[in-house]
């Protein structure tokens, strides 16, 4: 299942397909007694994607069978073990992929002659990835993070190791020469190394950047590279040989402080806004704006969800049986809002008060 999306990718799922694209999302859960559950759901979603194939009569019989064989295929390739909040999975000629999503999707089975993204999106938005880059003098190591954990990211050359003669780090810390192994020519050249292969993958996957490692290793990194001067420096070693456990409680209080700190900036910037006439809030004066290029700054809570009803210049509120409710009308507006420039950031539950779960600051 893949989890990493960059613009590339983005551009490559949005490209038009030969009809039919069939996309079929599902909500997905990390614990029980729902968990249990995705298996029947996924399955009768895939089921109702093939009865939707069979009753196109636009659609050759031939193929079908093709699309049919890549959703079946598909859906062999879920992991349920490590369920993320979503998952969407696309089909068409020759070509399948599934998508595992931090963030809940409405069940939906769609057909079309592209695949239905904005959910990825909104997903990947509210996710804020960001990279950890753990520095030793013979181990650098690249992790992954999201919401709450980090992966070991196994790819673009790392993680980068090297041979280091009598080298002793735990020997070296006791005795308190730890900074040497960071003045030896080699080691500023594995540094160098490190940070070109940051730079290619800051180039496909751009996010922000945490470095890890002794003070030494920091420092002589800065004075080596390029790509990493941007990043937040965390002092604390040992991470490059470490666990995904230790590197997330290592990097967890960083990130927190990083995000309240935003989150703060997001709410005196609608005040701001209110005071010069350039606030909206709720999602249909959002749709429109968002439609018109008109948001600059879009604030979404973490777990707001709406189903509404398009009855033509307005939407309103809609149950959620509606047959023609929209359900991610919230993941449609961020998508929109991407597409034309503006910040969009996720804030805690609460965060917007009478704002009703989104908010933004407009252009004009």
């Amino acid at each position: 299942m893949e989890h990493v999306m960059s613009p590339a990718t983005l551009a490559e799922l949005r490209r038009p397909r030969p009809y039919p694209a069939v996309s079929v999302l599902t909500p997905t859960h990390r614990r029980d007694p729902y968990k249990t559950q995705d298996q029947v759901r996924l399955r009768n979603a895939v089921t109702e994607a093939k009865r939707q194939l069979e009753a196109d009569p636009a659609i050759s019989r031939e193929r079908r069978a093709e699309v049919v064989r890549h959703l079946d295929q598909a859906l062999s390739e879920v992991d349920l073990t490590h369920a993320e909040d979503g998952l969407a999975i696309f089909a068409a000629p020759g070509e399948h992929q599934v998508w595992s999503l931090a963030r809940s999707v409405p069940e939906r089975v769609v057909l079309s002659d592209t695949f239905l993204t904005r959910n990825l999106v909104s997903a990947q938005t509210a996710e804020r990835p960001f990279w950890v880059l753990s520095l030793a003098a013979d181990r650098a190591t690249l992790w992954n993070g999201g919401v709450d954990r980090v992966v070991e990211q196994r790819a673009d050359g790392f993680p980068l190791t090297r041979r280091v003669e009598n080298f002793d780090p735990e020997r070296q810390e006791r005795i308190g020469d730890l900074p040497s192994a960071f003045r030896e020519e080699r080691t500023r050249q594995f540094l160098r190394e490190t940070d070109t292969a940051m730079s290619t993958v800051l180039r496909e996957h751009p996010r922000a950047l945490y470095v890890t490692g002794p003070p030494a290793a920091l420092t002589l990194l800065d004075e080596v590279g390029s790509a990493t001067k941007g990043a937040v420096h965390v002092p604390h070693g040992g991470l490059a040989h470490g666990t995904p456990e230790s590197v997330w409680q290592a990097i967890r209080p960083v990130i927190e402080e990083e995000a309240r700190r935003k989150t703060e900036a997001v709410t005196r910037a609608l005040e701001t806004a209110r005071g010069r006439r350039e606030f909206a809030a709720g999602v249909d004066e959002l749709w429109q704006s968002a439609r018109d290029g008109r948001v600059r700054l879009l604030a979404v809570e973490e777990n707001y969800r709406v189903t509404v009803r398009d009855v033509g210049d307005h939407l309103v509120l809609a149950g959620s049986g509606d047959l023609e409710g929209r359900e991610d009308i919230v993941d449609e507006i961020v998508e929109q809002c991407l597409e034309t420039g503006a910040d969009v950031r996720f804030v805690p539950d609460g965060t917007l008060g009478e704002a009703d779960g989104i908010a933004g600051v407009l252009r004009y």
